[in-house]
């Protein structure tokens, strides 16, 4: 897992040959502008998903991994809080829906991380996270880039 500031993003290209087309995606794109729901960039290699939501605080907040894609989880107003744990410490899964590359636990993360305006955080397939559990209005871009 990776947390930092959207203007730090060149320092975390060198991980993955998409981060550096994904975070220049964000930059140059006006979130005003973004409908909420699946924006393709370059099919599914990368592809972003836009929330306008509340968050559902931290009891309602879904403990879940992908193992086809990394997410890449940018606050572009408001304020998040997720939850992190790695999957390496024996979580409990509910199974892998491989149809939506999704898996749930009945764990709950053991790090709760604010993540405000301007940032982002980078979970890869082992990093279990909750997201969506702060309270307050959040618009929020989810990037999906393929393993």
């Amino acid at each position: 897992m990776i947390l930092d500031k959207l203007e730090n993003a060149e320092r975390y290209f060198s991980l993955h040959p998409t981060f550096a087309p994904a975070f220049e995606w964000l930059r140059i794109k006006d979130p005003g502008d973004l409908r909420a729901g699946r924006t393709e960039i370059s099919g599914e290699r990368l592809y972003a998903s836009v929330m306008r939501e509340r968050g559902r605080g931290q009891s309602a907040a879904k403990f879940e991994t992908h193992r086809r894609y990394i997410d890449i989880q940018y606050i572009a107003e408001g304020s998040d809080l997720m939850g992190w744990a790695h999957t390496g410490q024996g979580l409990n899964s509910l199974g892998y829906d491989s149809a939506k590359d999704l898996e749930f636990y009945t764990d709950r993360p053991e790090i709760w991380i604010p993540v405000p305006t301007g940032h982002f955080a980078i979970f890869f397939p082992e990093d279990a996270h909750a997201p969506m559990a702060g309270t307050e209005g959040m618009l929020k871009i989810v990037l999906k880039v393929a393993v």
